[in-house]
C-alpha cells in the first residue's frame, strides 16, 4: 500500500471497527430467541483485519487479476484494499451488499479513498445482483452471509478459468462447512490451502 489517501481511509476505518465489538455482542444475543439475520448486523462492520486486507492486495496484484467479484461489501474496508489493487492492474470490482444503507456508506468510503471509480457497487440479494453483467471472474472474494457461499460459488462456477482464485473468510464457522466440503473435495478442479491461521480458505481454479 503505497497511497496515503487510501491508507488514511483505511486506518481510520479499522479504528472504528476495533471499536464495534459491543454492537457485534448485542446482534449475536438476538440469535438466542430467534435465527440471527443480516439486518442485525446493519450498523455492524465485521471487517477482514488489516493483516488479511494486506493479504488479498498482494494476491490481487500478484496474480494480475483484472475481474474481482467481492460477496460482502458491509462498510467497504475489504473494497478498498481490492479496489486499490485493481487500481493497479487496470481492472474493477464489482461488490455486493445487501442492506442498502450499509452499501451507500461503503460507497462514500470509497470514494474518500479516491478509488470509486474502479468499483461497481450492487445492491441487494447476491444470487440476484450477481446473477448477470459478470465477466470471466479472476478473483472472487466470499465474506457475505455464509449460508450462501455455497449456492453463490456454484452459480459463478462457469465464469471461471484456470487461474480464477477464490478467498473465503469465515471458514473457521460452522455455517462455511459445506462449501468447504465441496471445495476441498473437488480436487480435480481446484487446489486449496488454508490460510489466516485457518480462518480463510484459498483456492485456485485448475480448469
Amino acid at each position: 500500500m503505497d497511497n496515503i489517501k487510501v491508507e488514511k481511509v483505511l486506518r481510520h476505518l479499522h479504528d472504528d471497527a476495533k471499536k464495534d465489538y459491543l454492537r457485534i455482542g448485542k446482534g449475536m444475543i438476538k440469535s438466542i430467541i430467534r435465527p440471527i439475520q443480516p439486518a442485525d448486523f446493519e450498523k455492524v462492520y465485521l471487517p477482514i483485519t488489516e493483516e488479511q486486507g494486506k493479504e488479498l492486495h498482494k494476491l490481487v496484484i500478484e496474480n494480475q487479476s483484472k475481474n474481482v467479484v467481492e460477496f460482502g461489501t458491509s462498510f467497504g474496508i475489504s473494497t478498498i484494499y481490492l479496489a486499490d489493487a485493481v487500481r493497479q492492474t487496470g481492472g474493477k470490482v464489482i461488490t455486493t451488499e445487501l442492506i442498502e444503507s450499509k452499501a451507500k456508506k461503503a460507497l462514500q468510503n470509497i470514494t474518500d479513498a479516491g478509488l470509486n471509480q474502479y468499483v461497481d457497487v450492487r445492491v441487494g440479494d447476491a444470487m440476484k445482483t450477481l446473477r448477470e453483467n459478470l465477466e470471466p471472474i479472476d478473483f472472487l472474494f466470499l465474506d457475505g452471509w455464509k449460508d450462501l457461499y455455497l449456492p453463490l460459488f456454484k452459480m459463478l462456477e462457469n465464469k471461471f478459468h484456470a487461474g480464477t482464485m477464490i478467498y473465503a473468510d469465515n471458514m473457521d464457522m460452522a455455517a462455511t462447512r459445506l462449501y468447504g466440503n465441496y471445495v476441498l473435495n473437488n480436487k480435480q478442479k481446484y487446489s486449496s490451502q488454508f490460510v489466516d491461521g485457518g480462518k480463510a480458505l484459498l483456492t485456485a481454479c485448475a480448469a
